[in-house]
């Protein structure tokens, strides 16, 4: 990820994108392609393919639910060197299985959709796609999430794993997940049924491409990782209007006036104050003209916290206030708000301890413990949640990786300069260690997870 006027030479070379790939170790011949060879320009065989990987993902995005070539591509890639691959599982999922004996079962799962955003990196392999939206709007498309970096390292670990299959012994199962960024995805796929149809893991893992830690280094929390999220709609009714006569009406916009304040009331003061939350108004909507009073206003939620009892204790509030002051203003019984949560609940990220502490130390032998860095949860939402939250608790774990260039990082920390956050459209992670770093972490947990008997 880079500043825009910081931007490295390497990152302007699209032939060169993944010239520092170090050779991936891949022991036996692959089902499909040969063993990655040294190539007269320094690159491998395997660092080329990649690359070439990498900027289709990057230059082809898609929006959510509508991932229809990105999971041909994934899936083709799998099919490709010996896995067995399903295809429009939960919609645009893909599924791929490849059994090697008896032993434990790995899900490894990675994220395909993209973001309504227009790519602002000034990149040469910027994506210049747009498309439509679900209200028929025509928008930019862009991976400003670092979803394609997801699906290349999962690709990336794929081929490796199947050419070491000596040294594993188990059950992998890649998923590529559509929707992520709607949270539709995973629950869509656990539904059309993910583990009835194909082997239930014993750990599931996924990676995330992080725009705040250096490339070349990984990143973890113990225990809660990401915040649950609540899409929450509220309509708040009144009587309409003149604007000049507001004694004959009650005025929603008035009465959402109050109530978005008074719901900062609900973090400050009713949740304990070291509980993580967040409760944000994103959107309000009411009136159409200058002199005329309206019916109605509807706004927008997001609410997020890491523990289901501080959820609980949102929700209810936020009904409470909004029910409260339409009461106080005056407002008949059937003309109370609606308030309504929507069908959309992500839980929170929890990193099962005990994997989780067991993956540092497998990502310390793999990359350095100097380059396994610990960080704090985040309150974004991610539905890899929902693969470990079933009956039995699957273990599961979500690691970052780091997308930064390390001179730009360290330039961050001096205050010279700020970096992009994920979904902006100024976010571009260094593709080379980036990538290179996500593979050798998904196969180390995958060698240690699915040991030889």
């Amino acid at each position: 990820m880079l500043a825009r006027n910081e931007k490295t030479s390497s990152q302007f070379t699209a032939r060169g994108l993944i010239a520092a790939l170090l050779p991936l170790a891949v022991g036996a011949a692959l089902a499909a392609k040969p063993l990655p060879v040294q190539a007269d320009d320094g690159m491998t065989q395997e660092a080329r393919y990649l690359e070439k990987l990498y900027l289709y993902f990057h230059q082809n995005p898609e929006l959510s639910f509508r991932e229809t070539e990105s999971a041909k591509r994934v899936a083709k890639e799998l099919k490709a060197v010996g896995y067995e691959v399903s295809t429009g599982v939960g919609g645009n999922g893909v599924v791929a299985v490849l059994k090697n004996g008896s032993g434990p079962t790995l899900l490894l799962r990675a994220d395909m959709d993209a973001l309504p955003v227009v790519e602002n990196t000034g990149l040469p392999y910027a994506s210049k796609v747009t498309s439509k939206n679900d209200a028929g709007q025509t928008v930019g498309v862009m991976h400003a999430c670092g979803h394609d970096i997801h699906m290349t390292a999962l690709v990336g670990a794929a081929r490796e794993l199947k050419a070491r299959q000596k040294e594993w012994q188990g059950t992998l199962v890649l998923v590529g997940q559509p929707a992520e960024e709607v949270s539709g995805g995973a629950r869509a796929m656990l539904k059309a049924g993910l583990y009835d149809k194909f082997p239930k893991p014993d750990y599931a893992v996924a990676l995330h491409t992080s725009a705040s830690h250096p490339a070349g280094s990984v990143a973890y929390s113990i225990g809660p990782a990401l915040a649950s999220v609540d899409n929450v709609d509220i309509t708040i009714r009144g009587v309409g209007g003149h604007g000049a006569y507001p004694h004959k009406t009650k005025d929603p916009i008035v009465l959402a006036a109050q109530v978005v304040l008074a719901l900062q009331t609900i973090v400050s003061r009713e949740i304990d104050p070291r509980e993580p939350a967040v409760i944000t108004v994103g959107s309000i909507h009411g009136g159409a003209k200058a002199n005329i009073i309206s019916e109605e206003v509807k706004m927008a939620l997001t609410v997020r916290s890491y523990s289901p009892t501080v959820r609980e204790l949102m929700l209810k509030s936020i009904e409470r206030i909004v029910t409260g002051t339409a009461l106080a203003a005056g407002m008949p019984a059937d003309a109370m708000p609606d308030v309504r949560v929507r069908d959309e609940y992500t839980p929170s990220t929890w990193n099962e301890p005990k994997l989780t502490e067991h993956l540092v130390a497998v990502f310390g032998k793999a990359l350095g413990a100097d380059h396994v860095l610990a960080t704090e949860p985040v309150m974004a939402g991610e539905d890899f949640s929902m693969y470990g939250q079933t009956a039995d608790k699957i273990p599961s774990t979500i690691f970052w990786v780091g997308g930064v260039d390390p001179m730009v990082y360290e330039k961050s920390l001096r205050g010279e300069v700020t970096l992009p956050a994920l979904h902006s459209p100024e976010f571009a992670p260094v593709p080379a260690p980036t990538l290179r770093t996500g593979v050798k972490a998904l196969v180390a947990a995958a060698l240690d997870l699915l040991p030889v008997k």
